[in-house]
């Protein structure tokens, strides 16, 4: 039988990817290869939205620091934040630390095997849960994410934004039509790498994919046009202050909320574009500044928005006292900080100023 999932078995075992490493497991009771559950949900996690090669060190550091759940579920949530900065999408982070906690405390310390189970953990939708069910379990799940997306519009031939809700419910009926009975972790794994290595946005090998003949973008020759791209907007701009204040080398940060952009990370003081840095700095914390300067804007761009961030470094009298949710660092350990990439950009160039 040469279905299409028996063709992405075979395609994957030859040419898929094996040697990443949240796919180095443990040995089962037989003495066969297994996945480790804790690697590929922390891997699953990291990977949303963020490209393979980004991760690898972040996974890799993580790992390092916490080698398994307990050990995760265990520790403060500013260490594992500040493992994960420069990451992006920081409630990837506070999720996967409450989900570790969940893990412990609800179900004893192992790792839930039925899809159902892990989608009730905080931080995991369908399609992340189905891969994880599927990777370390061998459950029989189907998977949607962004790579497997594009394989199946192009291969079925579906039009419209992907991310609309009736294009993503045919897209989930032809996921669920294509599902193997048996060799699940090769073809979940396979339709993964197919999206990533061969059915790619732009310029698919389409030479190289093993179901090229029964694909309708491919044999329509509409491959640019499918999936559909999403509906163009315009990005909002927003321009805010960042306040870089020094006392006698020590650079003050403080806790934002834990809800919201770069929530539960450590950040600059930010104030409105037409505020009055030295009198904001002395209104609200009661520093008085001895001199100040403008650095070159800074932008950075969110999902929904652009930041352009306009630093000023100022050098404070020395300061009385520490406000809660304020700390004093030098630039240098500040940087061992859980900060947002701007924000260690702008700490880092502190650093060698």
């Amino acid at each position: 039988m040469n279905s299409f999932a028996s063709r992405i078995v075979r395609w994957q075992r030859q040419h898929g990817r094996h040697a990443l490493p949240w796919q180095r497991g443990l040995v089962d009771a037989d003495g066969q290869a297994a996945r480790d559950p804790y690697r590929v949900w922390l891997s699953e996690i990291m990977l949303q939205q963020t490209q393979v090669a980004t991760v690898i060190p972040y996974f890799e550091r993580f790992v390092a620091r916490f080698p398994d759940l307990h050990r995760l579920a265990a520790a403060h949530e500013d260490a594992v934040l500040a493992l994960w900065s420069g990451l992006g999408y920081y409630s990837r982070a506070r999720n996967l630390h409450a989900a570790a906690r969940v893990i412990v405390s609800a179900h004893g310390g192992e790792f839930p095997a039925e899809p159902g189970q892990i989608a009730q953990l905080p931080g995991i939708g369908r399609s992340t849960a189905a891969a994880i069910a599927a990777l370390a379990f061998g459950q029989r799940a189907a998977i949607l994410d962004g790579n497997v997306k594009r394989v199946l519009a192009r291969h079925g031939g579906v039009a419209g934004w992907t991310g609309d809700k009736k294009v993503e419910t045919a897209l989930w009926q032809l996921a669920e039509s294509h599902l193997p009975h048996t060799t699940i972790e090769a073809y979940t794994q396979g339709m993964m790498d197919l999206g990533a290595l061969v059915c790619r946005r732009s310029q698919p090998a389409c030479s190289s994919c093993p179901v090229r003949m029964d694909c309708i973008a491919f044999t329509q020759k509409r491959t640019a046009e499918l999936p559909t791209p999403r509906p163009r907007k315009t990005l909002p701009e927003r321009q805010v202050q960042m306040l870089m204040l020094l006392d006698r080398g020590e650079l003050m940060l403080e806790k934002r909320p834990s809800r919201g952009v770069w929530g539960g990370l450590w950040s600059l003081p930010e104030l409105d574009m037409e505020d009055d840095p030295a009198r904001h700095c002395h209104d609200r914390f009661g520093f008085t500044a001895q001199s100040q300067q403008a650095w070159p804007q800074l932008s950075h761009s969110f999902t929904h928005f652009k930041l352009h961030i306009l630093p000023v470094r100022m050098e404070l009298a020395p300061r009385r006292t520490t406000l809660p949710g304020q700390i004093w660092l030098t630039p240098a350990d500040a940087l061992d900080a859980a900060l947002p990439a701007p924000v260690r950009t702008l700490v880092s160039r502190l650093e060698y100023a």
